[in-house]
């Protein structure tokens, strides 16, 4: 893979250079792309793995290349991360907007084992965290959509 198609996709279409809070900025626009795709599950269940593979092939590749450590305009691992948030959530804003600062808050806290697994470096350690985050987030708003009713 050519060093510019690595950093396409390890920011997600450049969204990891926007000028300030580009996790945020990214996390955001992929959970548009999820909310567009939740209406069909196959395809929204494609696109989050590819992402996530993606992710996992490449974004220790664009470490590599920026030379240094989780570099911040990596974001494709904020991508897999929000699609594991929304993944089988009712579309209703109170739920999306909860799940979504949820998940960026999960995403900056690292709880464990997140924190763990940041420690590895590489694809692995940029990916597991927000993975983690993705899990964390989704297993919160499933509970809490069954206590409160919302579902």
């Amino acid at each position: 893979m050519s060093d510019r198609f690595i950093k396409l996709l390890s920011t997600f279409f450049y969204t990891g250079y926007f000028p300030v809070g580009a996790g945020t900025f990214a996390s955001f626009i992929a959970m548009l792309l999820a909310l567009f795709l939740s209406f069909n599950l196959g395809l929204y269940i494609l696109v989050g793995v590819i992402f996530t593979a993606l992710g996992f092939m490449f974004s220790g590749r664009m470490e590599a290349l920026e030379g240094k450590k989780d570099p911040g305009c990596v974001v494709i691992d904020e991508v897999a991360g929000i699609f594991l948030t929304f993944f089988l959530l009712p579309i209703k804003w109170p739920i999306v907007i909860t799940a979504f600062f949820l998940f960026r808050a999960f995403d900056m806290f690292k709880l464990y084992p997140a924190n763990k697994f940041e420690q590895l470096g590489g694809g692995l350690g940029i990916m597991m965290d927000d993975v983690f985050a993705g899990f964390y987030a989704n297993i919160i708003m499933q509970i809490a959509i069954r206590l409160s009713g919302m579902a």
